[in-house]
């Protein structure tokens, strides 16, 4: 095996990590909690997902099926030629699989994390055991768990950009977008049975978990090249896996990537494995992947979708958007606690939702007008999140730690 040199980490993330190109690509993955409507309180084992899917055929648009550890479903789009195709797509998809499971009594439910039922730890490859290891021994125990089991979101996928600087100004807005997003589209406030005080829960997991790996590559008022920030983010961070020449998997070697490359012992297929165990709600990929956002009810799914492609890929809709969240890019505690009930967060979403609805027509999305009208006016025109419906509260913070029958009853609902 070749080993790797700093130099050539820099050179990899450069290429592959910031790989330029004209913007227009779309893509999305939505994560779905699996609910069983004749015992609703109980986890759904992938194991019969699986075999109900397999029966149905693959999605007919290409997403790819995969199974989180707590018996979560993600469907993860193919990518497509701009946000009309990429909606009708992954939207049958969608489709496809909820019809495959409907005869079964099982439901696709969209909520940031499961409001009703604590985190079953279902998964058998050795992947998520070493991750599970991992967070156990650098004391993340419980957000670990709450993590892998328990949450779910909606990540949308966008290209880099066309060049340097257009790259540098989507990774800045992207990031800058971060609590806008996570507050606008917070669904989150009841995690097994009691309220937690946040409107995004799955927000605040995230932001506990491994702060070397979780927290924001960009932070506000910084600069700089985009690929050098990323490059320092993954050397500096721990190593989480390491996988031996015999095939073993040894959980949290105790090193970060930069000591391990100092022994010269990692190639190229360790670097690749190392930077997907990072999660950082901005990640490149060869494209600029959102991570921040919970998943949502029913059709909403496409809501964070369409905005932030239109955000990113709309030159009018960029730079109202620039303008609007430079005030709040540093508040993603204020977006996971308040949402937009925070007077600033609910300006910033505002101006960007209505700029996003502007730029829909311009992008070829017309028929996604309604849908996100229909979200504007019920939440954000109203300084309201999805998580306020959960619990019936807007504007004031919420009591934490009560017990309550709202994450059951909400779960419920997805069984209607």
């Amino acid at each position: 095996m070749v080993h790797l040199t700093v130099d050539e980490v820099h050179q990899y993330i450069r290429g592959v990590c910031f790989k330029k190109g004209p913007p227009g690509t779309v893509g999305a993955e939505t994560e779905w909690l699996v609910l069983d409507r004749a015992a609703p309180g109980a986890p759904v084992p992938p194991a019969r997902l699986r075999a109900l899917l397999d029966r149905a055929g693959p999605p007919p648009h290409g997403s790819r099926i995969t199974y989180e550890p707590g018996g979560q479903l993600e469907l993860s789009s193919a990518p497509f030629p701009g946000l009309g195709p990429a909606h009708r797509g992954l939207g049958a998809d969608i489709a496809h699989v909820r019809d495959a499971l409907a005869p079964a009594g099982l439901v696709l439910a969209g909520h940031g994390v499961d409001p009703a039922r604590g985190p079953v730890f279902q998964a058998e490859h050795p992947r998520y055991q070493c991750m599970r290891s991992y967070f156990d021994s650098r004391g993340f125990t419980d957000a670990g768990m709450a993590m892998m089991c328990s949450s779910a979101s909606v990540q949308v996928c966008l290209d880099i950009g066309a060049d340097a600087a257009d790259a540098a100004r989507r990774w800045r807005l992207a990031h800058a977008l971060g609590p806008v997003l996570v507050a606008a589209f917070a669904n989150s406030p009841v995690r097994a049975g009691r309220r937690t005080g946040l409107r995004s829960t799955r927000q605040a997991v995230w932001t506990e978990l491994d702060p070397c790996r979780t927290l924001p590559v960009l932070r506000p008022g910084a600069d700089g090249d985009p690929a050098e920030a990323w490059a320092r983010y993954a050397l500096d961070a721990r190593v989480m896996v390491l996988r031996t020449a015999a095939g073993d998997w040894v959980a949290d070697p105790g090193m970060t990537f930069r000591e391990w490359l100092a022994k010269g012992e990692p190639g190229l297929d360790d670097l690749v494995y190392h930077l997907s165990t990072l999660f950082p709600p901005v990640r490149p990929r060869g494209w600029l992947e959102l991570r921040m956002i919970d998943a949502l009810p029913g059709e909403y799914w496409a809501v964070p979708v369409a905005v932030a492609t239109a955000l990113l890929d709309d030159a009018r809709a960029s730079a109202a958007a620039e303008a609007a969240t430079e005030p709040v890019a540093d508040r993603w505690a204020a977006a996971a606690r308040d949402a937009l009930a925070d007077p600033a967060l609910a300006r910033a979403a505002r101006t960007c939702f209505h700029a996003a609805l502007d730029a829909l027509p311009r992008l070829g999305a017309h028929h996604l007008i309604p849908l996100v009208e229909e979200y504007t006016s019920r939440y954000v025109d109203r300084g309201r999140c999805p998580a306020d419906d959960v619990t019936g509260t807007s504007g004031p913070p919420l009591r934490p730690d009560e017990p309550t029958r709202e994450g059951t009853r909400h779960a419920s609902a997805e069984l209607a």
